[in-house]
């Protein structure tokens, strides 16, 4: 038994935590109660600690308070959804209340506990009580009470996740729809698949080992099908990542990031107080290196011809970097455009819909939506690879609103600015609403107003048997959801497309838009946009070809 946990046990318990919450992630998964094909709790957590896993995997640190900085900040950028935000705001706290610490007592862990539940609280706009929260903030508290009697790390730890377990028990007491469903709630058993594979290492003095991948039905490959992609369609050819240690002065790296801005995409430069790495596709890595080299000396360098990858030809068959010096490649004088003042950064699925935002303005879309909610790391490449000043960013989802609000913390070098977008039709409203003649705040409070003045209808299926909002909802039922609340099932989709958009009073709009997905085809949405004209015989009704996966319609109303 250890009356102090070290960095080397920290790092090895989260690490062994990650792999409980990956081996539990569908156990978890099945717990959730809305019934639309969404982003699942147990996905997003489990992805969430495997971004910290790796951290701790390389992290070399002897002081407690080191490690768990470094694991804070590896949860934030790999957060996905809300329940991923959350548990990397958990950590953030404990990070902040151990640091400066080598080892930390049973008295230090209950409190830094305690301090990412009070830290999670503030972050969260609106806490709802019956939630991992409620598990967190309980156990905590059970945490510091029994802290001065705890004989050792291991019996604490046990003591906080017998408490998380009693909490979870009376989450359905706390949320009703927990109750109409009778399960608990999902997030605060994955906080507790999280705190049960970290004391498994403490107890046991090993890891708990990953589950076997097996792949399933509708799960990606193992391998992506690199024939199937058109070589020509990839702009820049070289895949180019460089660590440059700084110079020992203060340098602003903004500069180097709107160069690199202006010379490829799918950029991230990242740094601390010894080094910037960068990443950046290309056709010019000599420039992007040389650039670099302004700050500093350079550490490491590995540049991949991504054409030959994915033709699988060339001189590189087996698809391993090529370290090659950067003088070899032709040297171009390239200018440095100004920055622009404003910029926009979309999440949208489908390639319809993604070119739609970008018609719109949009420098850049990060890929997700309802099944695929991108991380916060994802979202801050896509804003620092946008040369502009300051960034609006369109979630168009309330699974990703708080992973976008987190980037704002992350990001250094511009001003990120989200327009908290639930709905596809908010995010295009919104965008329709941007002035550039307009100031920063005058935009925002605009472009608020505008996607309150919008009303979205969605027509899915069920993903599950369900009893959500009042409805006894069976698995393959089509679904009408207005403003995101389920409203209307059924087994036609007829019958849920036209009380959809009755519930939405579209006989007394002017402009109606229907977005249709990748499962409908071209006949099929023209069919429905005559039954809208029928509803609505006044209205101005439009068809797009969205291509959006999960949602055969997306309409949007005004």
């Amino acid at each position: 038994m250890r009356k102090t946990l070290d960095a080397h046990s920290f790092r090895l318990m989260m690490i062994s935590a990650a792999n409980n919450i990956e081996n539990f992630k569908q156990a978890v998964n099945d717990l959730n109660v809305f019934p639309v094909p969404d982003g699942d709790t147990g996905t997003n957590m489990s992805l969430t600690m495997a971004s910290a896993s790796r951290e701790m995997q390389s992290n070399t640190s002897d002081e407690v308070g080191q490690a768990a900085e470094k694991l804070a900040s590896a949860l934030l950028r790999g957060a996905r959804g809300n329940s991923g935000v959350i548990l990397s705001l958990l950590w953030r706290g404990f990070a902040r209340s151990v640091k400066g610490k080598k080892e930390i007592d049973c008295a230090e862990l209950a409190q830094g506990l305690s301090a990412g539940v009070e830290a999670a609280y503030k972050a969260v706009m609106k806490p709802t009580e019956g939630t991992i929260l409620t598990v967190a903030r309980l156990s905590a508290r059970r945490g510091v009470e029994a802290a001065g009697e705890a004989e050792s790390i291991e019996k604490l730890f046990a003591v906080i996740i017998e408490a998380a377990k009693e909490t979870l028990e009376q989450t359905p007491e706390l949320l009703p729809v927990l109750k109409q469903a009778n399960v608990v709630d999902a997030g605060g058993m994955g906080l507790i698949k999280v705190y049960e594979g970290a004391l498994h290492y403490l107890e046991k003095g090993e890891i708990i080992p990953p589950a076997e991948p097996q792949e399933q039905e509708g799960e990606k490959k193992e391998k992506a099908d690199f024939a199937a992609i058109d070589t020509e369609s990839i702009v820049y050819t070289y895949c180019t990542e460089f660590i440059v240690g700084k110079s020992g002065k203060k340098q602003d790296t903004k500069g180097l990031s709107s160069y690199l801005g202006s010379i490829g995409d799918s950029l991230v430069v990242v740094e601390d107080d010894e080094i910037i790495k960068v990443h950046v596709h290309t056709n010019n890595p000599g420039n992007a290196i040389q650039r670099g080299l302004m700050y500093g000396q350079l550490m490491t360098v590995k540049i991949e011809n991504m054409k030959l990858q994915h033709t699988g030809l060339g001189a590189n068959p087996k698809n391993e970097a090529a370290e090659e010096p950067a003088q070899k490649e032709p040297e171009q004088s390239l200018p440095v455009p100004p920055e622009k003042p404003f910029g926009f950064v979309a999440v949208a699925a489908g390639e319809g819909l993604s070119a739609l935002f970008r018609e719109l303005g949009a420098d850049n879309i990060v890929s997700g939506g309802q099944s695929m909610n991108p991380s916060t790391d994802d979202i801050l490449r896509a804003v620092e690879a946008t040369p502009a000043e300051t960034v609006f960013v369109l979630p168009n989802n309330k699974n990703i609103i708080m992973a976008a609000e987190a980037a704002v913390d992350i990001c250094t070098d511009r001003k990120i600015v989200v327009i908290p977008t639930k709905q596809i039709p908010q995010g295009i409203s919104a965008m329709l609403s941007f002035d550039s003649a307009m100031t920063c705040e005058e935009n925002r409070d605009a472009m608020r107003e505008s996607m309150d003045n919008v009303h979205t209808g969605q027509v899915t299926y069920a993903a599950r048997d369900s009893v959500f909002d009042g409805h006894e909802i069976t698995k393959g039922q089509f679904l009408g959801l207005c403003d995101g609340k389920v409203k209307f099932t059924d087994d036609s989709i007829d019958n849920v497309i036209n009380d959809t958009l009755t519930e939405l009073g579209a006989a007394d709009c002017e402009l109606i838009t229907l977005y249709f997905g990748s499962e409908v085809t071209e006949d099929d949405a023209k069919s429905a946009a005559d039954r809208v004209r029928q509803l609505a015989p006044s209205a101005e009704v439009t068809v797009v070809d969205g291509g959006q996966p999960v949602y055969y319609y997306i309409i949007s109303v005004e």
